[in-house]
């Protein structure tokens, strides 16, 4: 028996984040079950997770995979998820988005299917799930449906923000031909009506499909039982061939398991009854998100009293501004904090902000792609985030976006987070665990760019729940 197996962790599930956003995601999936669970930002070793976590069933490795090329994904998440699979999980779940953000050449989900078929070997076929009706998620014969805010469901091919997102546009809603430009291995479907029915019934379906030629099956999810059913498939699958099932899909994949072991009564049979964390005097907020529903927040709580400060990357690109600009920015915002004002720093008011694209000019011009420069903006905001940490008081942070979490949260020193409340679905508030003083203890919501309302920052700095 190997140091991983004698730590009692991970017996149900270990996942892989491609953002860490969506990591979040499902740590507040398994977390609102009552499963304890723990989000690392590198592979733990057994001895961290023995003496710090204990009582850890589940837990999570957030990257920043939906950001690199395929080349890149070659070199770091296949080791990646060799790791994960050496610590005994029934279940190795690879996070994606909920709106499936991939295109051939940044954070290619078919390149991890193919990664999937090769390290996982021994099983029939490879789990595919977006749906998450708790999130307005919906796969419906294959085509994908996203809320978008209050303005109703779209297609993703006619969503208002992810038909135009800067890096990863959607064209396509049926998943499985947006996969096929990615990759040439096939992928079948269990739609609606083959979820529908008796057990016995919808089990016999799944057999034809895992039985064929496909080396990944899609599931449909429109509502709460049918993704139950499908929780309950996955979980069959991953204990006929032992252990270490290897999975693909959103938060989805946590909502459908928990879903049928709380039947199943492996888990609590009622959902977590969240303390309230209790509201701050001052929030930090970091964003580089450029989606409407961030424009939305931003507008929302600069009316509330926040103060907002526009980052001038472009001046961070040249050495004889770069210096400077960084240093007034940060005085500027230590000042209002010590002044108790809660402070705004975003690269961009909205889609429509012509900033963007004169911003993308720059980087091309000082020859950076798209994932270089999301790699640069976010790390420098982490550096400067923790250089307004180290010089002020504040307790609790937001941050918007993204690729712009993983990169901001790596540069504050930290190695874990757990889920200390739910705000909104998909919008946790977490606790960080650092060995640094000033970051252990840190609250911290990461929030992608379709997560929350309009008072969302607000939200968070009451520590309340809508």
């Amino acid at each position: 028996m190997n140091n991983v197996d004698k730590v009692n962790v991970a017996r149900l599930l270990c996942f892989y984040g491609d953002d860490f956003t969506g990591s979040t995601d499902a740590l507040e999936a398994l977390a609102a079950s009552g499963v304890e669970t723990v989000l690392f930002l590198a592979p733990p070793p057994a001895e961290l997770l023995a003496e710090r976590f204990p009582g850890a069933r589940c837990f999570g490795i957030a990257g920043v995979s939906r950001s690199i090329t395929p080349e890149a994904m070659e070199r770091e998440l296949g080791p990646q998820l060799e790791r994960l699979n050496s610590y005994g999980a029934a279940v190795v779940h690879y996070k994606i988005c909920s709106t499936f953000d991939s295109s051939p050449q940044t954070g290619s989900i078919g390149k991890v299917l193919e990664l999937g078929r090769r390290l996982f070997p021994g099983q029939r076929y490879i789990p595919l799930l977006a749906g998450v009706p708790l999130l307005k998620r919906y796969t419906v014969f294959g085509h994908h449906f996203a809320g978008a805010g209050g303005e109703g469901t779209y297609r993703l091919d006619r969503h208002p923000t992810m038909s135009r997102h800067p890096i990863t546009p959607m064209s396509e809603s049926d998943l499985r031909q947006h996969l096929a430009l990615q990759t040439n291995l096939p992928v079948g479907l269990m739609d609606l009506t083959a979820l529908d029915g008796a057990p016995e019934a919808v089990r016999e379906r799944l057999e034809e499909r895992a039985n064929g030629s496909d080396d990944a099956i899609l599931f449909d999810v429109l509502d709460e039982p049918r993704l139950e059913t499908a929780g309950r498939l996955i979980w069959e699958e991953a204990l006929r061939g032992g252990g270490g099932l290897f999975a693909i899909g959103s938060s989805g994949i946590e909502y459908a398991l928990t879903a049928h072991w709380r039947a199943e009564g492996l888990i609590p049979r009622e959902p977590v009854q969240w303390e309230a964390p209790g509201s701050v005097d001052r929030l930090l907020v970091v964003s580089g998100s450029c989606s409407p529903v961030t424009e939305l927040q931003l507008q929302k709580a600069l009316s509330q009293g926040y103060e907002g400060i526009k980052v001038p990357v472009q001046d961070w690109l040249g050495a004889d501004k770069a210096l400077r600009s960084k240093q007034e920015l940060l005085e500027r915002a230590v000042r209002l904090i010590r002044q108790g004002r809660s402070v705004i720093l975003y690269t961009a008011s909205g889609p429509q902000d012509p900033a963007i694209g004169k911003l993308r000019e720059a980087f091309r011009h000082h020859g950076m792609e798209n994932a270089d420069s999301g790699r640069f903006i976010g790390t420098e905001l982490g550096r400067l985030t923790k250089a307004i940490l180290a010089q002020t008081d504040l307790t609790r942070i937001l941050i918007a976006g993204g690729d712009t979490s993983g990169y901001v949260t790596r540069e504050l020193g930290i190695y874990a987070m757990s889920c200390l409340s739910a705000i909104v679905p998909g919008g946790p508030l977490c606790r960080c665990y650092s060995e640094e003083r000033r970051m252990n203890g840190l609250e911290l919501s990461l929030k992608g760019g379709q997560v929350g309302g309009g008072d969302y920052f607000e939200l968070v700095r009451q520590g309340g729940r809508r």
